[in-house]
């Protein structure tokens, strides 16, 4: 029941909005069906899944909206349910920011569904769980991970004629491998549309020879360094500095990208030419979103070009206020009728250009560094900079004449992404992380300032 095609999808979507005699109507209809496995100490310890379905109705008469959603699909229960957006929109308070619903679009068709994928079973989970532990169980580690996967639909539609329908799938695995005493730590991650791509057993053989090779970690003195960034760990600084590029918070003063006095910082160069950060919904990696922020087409929009800040992210709201076109900026955020799943706001994962340099090559250039795995426990220090701060971890080495020489106790870091990409020093092959495409990367002078007992 929960992936539903696009004809039943478009049956209710416009049975809703026949019912509704508000002055506009979007409706939004997603499912999904998720199964997941979790294991720790080299055991499945959990297992799981699930199979939703829901509608969300927005009813609006003039500046006025309310907003009702339910699970059932009967005549009688969409009746109910039309109505009571309607009864709570003429409740509701006028919203100075209400805008009208979008108009028909003609969207982008990316490849994000895979059969692969949508027809996992349970034993398929355990098999691929399974060629994981064997792997920690043979080098007498200890393996702690989680595996998950989804099929999901999203479908909207509103009462100016807009619809859209969007399938997808995607499946996730992380494993921690430890060594018995605790002391070696080490980490895999890895996201597809296609389960056909997973290899857990090659993740799973990083990760182990990560522990091993991180016991006995020696503690060298905090300071600047020269860090080759594995993908996970930029990925979580570069996919904060992401949020933080919002059109109305930089225009109101409140970014890295506002400047003192008034005005922005886009169009200016702020990082190393070598810097590319951009969405694709179309990109066969990482194939986003159909529509962003209340249904308008998802297109390619450069953020991060040369090293100049190119755009900033809009709601459709902020967009029109400042006398934009809506199909020519970045939406990602704003705007209703969306539905769960690729096809709801935001649109898509971060891809950051790299190189066909392999990681063991850019460690063969660095003369004195340290090479980092994993960031954790990542926390905002000041919103103005985009200073963060958090903790290496699962695996922290020091490189010297472009060979690793031995672990390294973990630090507390204190950088902003901004700084990090001006100071670049050369990049590697993109892997897709989190539902980004970030390439690893050589960094100089980046800032530990403390130790930390962590593995």
């Amino acid at each position: 029941m929960s992936l539903l095609t696009e004809a039943e999808a478009r049956n209710i979507l416009q049975k809703v909005l026949a019912l509704s005699k508000a002055d506009e109507c979007s409706v939004g209809l997603s499912g999904a069906r998720r199964g997941n496995v979790r294991f720790a100490r080299n055991a499945v310890s959990t297992s799981g899944g699930s199979d939703t379905l829901s509608l969300g109705i927005t009813a609006s008469f003039g500046p006025k909206s309310g907003f009702a959603t339910i699970n059932e699909f009967d005549d009688a229960s969409l009746a109910r349910a039309v109505r009571s957006a309607e009864e709570l929109a003429r409740l509701s308070p006028d919203d100075p920011e209400h805008i009208e619903v979008a108009g028909p679009q003609k969207y982008l068709e990316p490849v994000s569904f895979f059969q692969s994928t949508a027809s996992l079973t349970q034993q398929d989970r355990v098999n691929a769980t399974a060629a994981s532990l064997k792997i920690c169980r043979d080098q007498k580690l200890t393996a702690a991970g989680y595996l998950a996967d989804g099929a999901t639909f999203s479908s909207i539609a509103n009462s100016r004629g807009l619809f859209g329908y969007q399938r997808s799938t995607q499946v996730d695995f992380t494993v921690t491998a430890r060594t018995e005493d605790g002391r070696g730590s080490g980490y895999g991650i890895a996201d597809f549309d296609d389960f056909k791509q997973l290899d857990t057993a090659a993740i799973t053989q990083v990760a182990a020879r990560k522990s091993v090779l991180s016991q006995g970690a020696r503690a060298i003195e905090p300071g600047k360094y020269t860090v080759i960034l594995e993908p996970a760990a930029a990925a979580t600084l570069i996919g904060n500095m992401r949020f933080a590029m919002n059109a109305r918070s930089t225009d109101e003063g409140r970014t890295f990208l506002s400047k003192a006095g008034g005005g922005t910082r886009v169009g200016e160069k702020l990082m190393d030419e070598r810097v590319h950060i951009y969405t694709d919904p179309m990109n066969a990696q990482l194939p986003g979103a159909k529509w962003s922020a209340g249904g308008t087409a998802q297109k390619r929009h450069d953020l991060i070009e040369g090293g100049v800040v190119r755009n900033v992210l809009y709601s459709r709201y902020w967009a029109r206020k400042q006398g934009l076109s809506e199909d020519k900026v970045p939406l990602g955020g704003g705007g209703g009728g969306g539905g769960g799943g690729r096809g709801g706001e935001g649109g898509g994962g971060l891809i950051m250009d790299g190189t066909n340099t392999s990681l063991e090559d850019l460690i063969k250039g660095v003369k004195r560094g340290v090479l980092v795995t994993n960031l954790w426990y990542i926390r905002a220090v000041d919103p103005q900079t985009l200073l963060y701060t958090g903790l290496t971890r699962d695996g922290t080495f020091y490189v010297e004449n472009g060979e690793i020489k031995y672990p390294v106790k973990n630090f507390r870091f204190n950088e902003s992404p901004v700084i990090m990409l001006n100071n670049l020093e050369a990049l590697g092959r993109q892997t897709r992380v989190n539902n980004n495409l970030i390439p690893s990367m050589v960094i100089r002078d980046f800032t530990f300032s403390s130790l930390s007992d962590a593995v």
